[in-house]
């Protein structure tokens, strides 16, 4: 009865305990679910209104990276609660919360369930728990029944007349369909999100955050099928848009609408996630230095962050800008770097087992390329097959069974694994992705295989056809990669114009990437090429050349398997290893490299 009810101040006292047992160090989590379960429960007097602030939201974020992404922490603020209903939705909020820290998802579920069923009347807890749900879903891979769930609000937040909340329910079940690979229905659910967001008339930044879910979804869909060319007007508009947040200021009104009380990602984040989209869009194009500049600002700003902030989204983003400059210094013939720096991913990855089981798989295929440049292809094959156990992504599946089948070619005694890995990526038919980056990339691999069996009319069919596909998509690094080994063939046929005509912008793009491995190669070639036609003073330049790139590599080479960290590349099993066990020096062949 009202008479028997306890008064407000149980509540507040309640809720305060278990905030308090919560932020404890280290957090007393059975006194905490004490607290909220003791909410629950009961009823309060009618008169008691109490006014709280400040309540956290995690919707659901977009994910820039072709595997299961990161949670990204957003922000609410409710004004005055005028039921206890809504202390009772943020007790089950907590409670579900402290579930899942404990793995007890299977508990948290129906909690979160009945409270989603009872709040309908409450626009703000009713569109939170919803996102919350989904959240839990989606973290458990179960993406279907997240979208579901994300329909369902998005149904809700338009009947109570929300679009803002509306959108990003939508944009949130898009970024999933995206994971899913169902294009034909993220196309048209796009395209509504697109209209929904010009339309809609509200806070500056609330709009403006809108424009950025929306656009980074539209760049990583270019990303993912490999057009690097046909995004540069989605990715100038995103970065025109982050620029236009940076410049306004919060406002501190409330909307009216209480299922508008929402934030998407706090402003620094978003700033974060922009460099980030565009570090993935500079290294496929192959601007390898644009990457190296992004990735140093976006860092730098993580750090930041990471003082004041301990949101898991931040550690998500280092990690996936770590992996992208990682394969950068490959390239770029930084090898010790790189290493160190697939270590700082490993160190990462200890902190947080959510971190690993989404980035095992790249994490191995990382080691793998690592493996190829400092010629351990023993390494390379066993980093790669346990990256492949480990992925279910179609895209990085086919990055990796392509760079699998370049270690095979280079063993040359693998031929029947070889001959059966080219088969499930075939680009002349049922190619297994959308990618066009990878399609491209797939001719180049059957091109380099055909030139190493003598057939050489064949390798320059799958060459030119990658030729084409990277010129439409300005893919910088295959297209050198196609030119010099164009510009091999013709020089073993004897037609040394033709090889010249192709080995020269080889070069000329190499440099401007900058591409370590391709210089090398060009600079040989020339040095050959001029040699057969007589021209000495040239083939002597280009001798210098490549004198020079032998030595910078071997040194990095030397370094990099002097490096304590050189022993990851015989990990392939379980969590990442804690120490290292300093070598005496190299151990891996140097002849490839000269």
């Amino acid at each position: 009865s009202a008479r028997s009810a306890p008064p407000a101040s149980w509540y507040l006292a309640l809720l305060g305990l278990a905030e308090h047992f919560r932020t404890s160090s280290p957090p007393k989590v059975r006194l905490c679910v004490h607290c909220l379960q003791a909410v629950l429960p009961r009823k309060p007097r009618p008169a008691w209104r109490p006014a709280r602030t400040s309540s956290s939201l995690r919707p659901l974020p977009p994910h820039p990276q072709r595997r299961p992404g990161p949670r990204a922490p957003g922000k609410a603020v409710s004004g005055a609660i005028p039921q206890f209903e809504d202390v009772k939705f943020e007790a089950a909020s907590l409670l579900s919360e402290l579930y899942c820290q404990e793995n007890s998802v299977d508990t948290a579920k129906p909690l979160l369930r009945k409270a989603i069923q009872i709040s309908q009347q409450t626009p703000y807890w009713h569109c939170r728990l919803l996102f919350q749900l989904a959240q839990l879903h989606t973290l458990e891979k179960d993406l279907v029944s997240a979208c579901d769930l994300l329909g369902v609000g998005a149904e809700y937040a338009r009947v109570v007349g929300s679009e803002y909340t509306r959108a990003l329910f939508l944009l949130s079940k898009g970024m999933l369909l995206l994971m899913e690979r169902k294009l034909q229905e993220v196309h048209p659910l796009l395209t509504l999100c697109g209209q929904i967001v010009e339309n809609w008339q509200g806070n500056p930044i609330q709009k403006e955050s809108l424009r950025v879910f929306f656009l980074v979804l539209q760049v990583t869909h270019y990303l993912d099928a490999g057009q690097v060319k046909s995004v540069k007007p989605c990715l100038k508009q995103l970065q025109q848009c982050i620029q236009t947040i940076s410049t306004l200021h919060d406002d501190e009104i409330l909307p009216s609408n209480p299922a508008d009380l929402f934030h998407w990602l706090p402003k620094e984040h978003m700033c974060v996630l922009v460099y980030l989209v565009t570090v993935m869009h500079s290294m496929q194009a192959g601007y390898l230095e644009k990457a190296q500049k992004y990735t140093d600002k976006a860092l730098m700003q993580l750090e930041k962050l990471k003082m004041l902030d301990c949101s898991p989204i931040l550690s998500s983003f280092q990690v996936i800008l770590l992996e992208h400059i990682i394969m950068c210094r490959l390239v770029t013939g930084h090898k010790a770097t790189a290493l160190q720096e697939i270590s700082q991913v490993c160190q990462l990855c200890q902190q947080s087992p959510r971190l690993f089981s989404n980035h095992a798989a790249q994490l191995h295929t990382l080691l793998g390329l690592y493996c190829i440049s400092v010629n351990c292809m023993d390494n390379a094959e066993a980093q790669f097959t346990t990256a492949l156990r480990l992925t279910t992504h179609q895209e990085l599946w086919a990055f990796i069974v392509t760079n699998l089948a370049s270690v095979y070619i280079r063993e040359g005694n693998r031929h029947q694994e070889l001959y059966s890995l080219l088969e499930r990526i075939n680009p002349d038919h049922n190619f297994p992705v959308s990618s066009h980056c990878l399609r491209a990339a797939a001719f180049y691999i059957r091109g380099l295989f055909s030139f190493f069996q003598g057939r050489y009319n064949e390798a320059k069919r799958f060459l030119r056809e990658t030729l084409k596909m990277s010129n439409a998509e300005d893919l910088n690094r295959l297209t050198a990669c196609s030119l010099v080994l164009l510009g091999h063939i013709f020089y073993v046929l004897g037609n040394h114009r033709e090889s010249n005509n192709m080995v020269v912008p080889a070069m000329q793009l190499a440099s401007k990437i900058p591409d370590m491995s391709v210089q090398l190669w060009s600079s040989a070639l020339l040095r050959d090429l001029n040699k057969a036609c007589g021209n000495a003073m040239d083939a002597h330049e280009a001798a210098q050349m490549h004198q020079n790139f032998s030595q910078q590599l071997l040194q990095d080479h030397i370094e990099a398997c002097s490096l304590p960290e050189h022993n990851l590349i015989t990990w392939t099993d379980g969590p990442p290893p804690v120490q290292f066990q300093a070598q005496n020096g190299p151990t891996t062949s140097l002849a490839s490299l000269l």
